[in-house]
């Protein structure tokens, strides 16, 4: 299996059930006897947990929220990721990028272009080689959510937001088709497990 470097990230919409189906991957890398390193973002490292818990509780307008969005970005490329890539593994991060244009840009009006020179500024020529997208009617996703735990303050917002960020999700993935793998978290587990094994697959041969 051809698997040095590669850079898988998750992505979707609040409830649409991401968690469990990381468990799988973790599940499926590990039988396979492949080295890999999960992480999350925001967060990944001790400087961006401790920035997670400001973003995803304390109140801050959209721009800086980008900001700061991208400075445990930084920290997270610099040690985790990269590093991770650069030693032969499988990265795979819960949230990347694509989150900031969708719920920074998408939710909160933040225009594409400042992410851009932030993206550019952080990342380089980084891409990941492959994005799921767990994708949910938001009405599903808020039942989900009310039902599971307690809400930061991006689970909280109004139907509106979700809806906005779900679009910008959907445009990305149209945008960039080889690198997306959309999957309707509607479906069953086992359904959805299928879909993720197929991909992985295509990617580690």
């Amino acid at each position: 299996m051809n698997h040095l470097g590669k850079f898988i990230t998750l992505e979707g919409v609040d409830g649409a059930g991401k968690t469990s189906h990381i468990e799988f991957i973790k599940e499926y890398l590990t039988n396979l006897k492949l080295n890999f390193i999960m992480t999350r973002e925001p967060g990944g490292t001790e400087l961006g947990e401790r920035l997670r818990e400001i973003l995803l509780h304390d109140e801050m307008t959209p721009k800086t929220e980008t900001i700061l969005m991208f400075a445990a970005r930084n920290e997270h490329i610099e040690k985790v990721i990269r590093p991770g890539l650069t030693s032969g593994a499988i990265v795979i991060s819960d949230r990347f990028t694509d989150a900031s244009y969708a719920y920074q840009s998408g939710g909160k009006g933040v225009e594409d272009e400042a992410i851009d020179v932030l993206k550019d500024l952080v990342q380089k020529n980084l891409q990941p080689d492959l994005t799921f997208l767990f994708d949910l009617p938001v009405e599903v996703s808020i039942k989900r959510l009310k039902k599971t735990r307690k809400l930061d303050k991006f689970e909280k917002e109004e139907k509106d937001f979700h809806e906005n960020v779900r679009k910008k999700y959907l445009m990305i993935a149209k945008n960039n088709p080889k690198r997306f793998s959309v999957l309707n978290s509607e479906k069953s587990i086992d359904e959805i497990q299928s879909q993720i094994k197929i991909k992985l697959d295509e990617l580690l041969k």
